[in-house]
């Protein structure tokens, strides 16, 4: 448990980063209130009594010393990380503690593990970036059904959601990528990122019961292509979404996510069906649980918990699946989902 340390919590007012702030607490840490607004991190200091706020701002590097100092750790939840992961990650290492974001835009993502790698490693530093529902479940899914292969040839995340209300960053972080990408898309083949306009096909995919069969988009690419292959040979890693849930994400007029229980959750549910093949044999994991976002911070005050408690495999920029016990690290998250190994 936390005992007491203090997590710095970039974006802290912000959807997710509530959810964030909430589970540190429950955890036994201390979140220190973070962001580029000070009125909303006003508001939310007094919210959460006895919480410190400390305004920063990704274009001023003192303010987010200032936010970081003595801190045991950081966890980045402002999107669009295109613009916050690099200057936090900064921080991060000019104050010598571990670096944890949320991040589902594939590029940010692709961004860390190129321009930092190095100097992490050197530094014999952690970041942990995609430490969220798109990105690091995924990934330790499917390094917890790889088992003792070595290698794959092809890994599949499908995500079967009942629905998907975006938040504002979610939006956010689309139009940024989207812009980068100049109207391509993307996938990973070949062992690569590939870019293409063609169009994505829509084809069923088999989910486990109780949702069975459903209608769900080819290639509606994640960040699990970054994670995934970052450190499992695999040269081909593709993932799929549930033909509801990418028309409530390109609808502009779907709504954002709105509390449905007790712990501010939506009614949101997910199945995430992750099949890795191997010279023509089949191992899978499947997640069940109830919204994505809320279920974004469990997963990355986990991956703090571990990383200050020693319980890492490497240093450097690592995604979830190579920095921690992929299977040991799920079963962690059993108050939050349900998980299901089938060698």
């Amino acid at each position: 448990m936390g005992s007491g340390q203090t997590v710095a919590v970039f974006g802290a007012y912000g959807h997710t980063g509530r959810f964030v702030v909430a589970q540190l607490r429950e955890r036994g840490f201390v979140p220190v209130l973070s962001g580029r607004d000070p009125g909303k991190l006003k508001e939310l200091a007094v919210s959460e009594s006895g919480l410190e706020a400390r305004p920063a701002s990704v274009d001023d590097p003192a303010s987010l010393d200032r936010a970081l100092a003595g801190t045991a750790a950081v966890i980045n939840c402002a999107g669009p990380f295109a613009t916050t992961a690099a200057p936090v990650i900064e921080a991060a290492l000019r104050a010598g503690i571990p670096y944890v974001d949320v991040a589902a835009e594939i590029e940010a993502n692709a961004d860390t593990f190129a321009y930092f790698t190095d100097r992490a490693r050197a530094a014999g530093a952690v970041i942990v970036p995609a430490m969220a529902f798109y990105g690091g479940l995924g990934d330790l899914l499917a390094t917890a059904a790889m088992g003792d292969w070595t290698a794959a040839d092809e890994a599949h995340v499908a995500y079967g959601l009942s629905s998907w209300h975006p938040t504002a960053g979610t939006r956010a972080a689309g139009a940024v990528s989207g812009q980068r990408r100049g109207g391509r898309r993307v996938r990973y083949a070949n062992g690569r990122l590939e870019y293409h306009h063609d169009d994505l096909p829509t084809l069923e995919w088999p989910f486990p019961d109780p949702m069975g069969p459903r209608a769900v988009i080819g290639e509606f690419t994640m960040a699990d292509v970054v994670t995934i292959p970052s450190h499992l040979p695999i040269p081909e890693v593709r993932t799929y979404m549930a033909v509801e849930a990418a028309r409530d994400l390109s609808s502009p007029d779907t709504p954002p996510p709105a509390p449905a229980d007790e712990r501010g959750r939506s009614a949101q549910t997910f199945l995430v069906d992750v099949v890795v093949r191997s010279g023509g044999r089949e191992r899978r994991a499947v997640a069940k649980g109830q919204d994505i976002y809320a279920v974004t911070a469990p997963l990355a005050v986990e991956a703090v918990d571990r990383v200050l408690t020693g319980r890492t495999r490497t240093v450097g920029v690592a995604s979830a699946g190579e920095i921690f016990d992929a299977p040991d690290f799920l079963r962690a998250l059993s108050p939050h989902i349900t998980l299901e190994l089938r060698p």
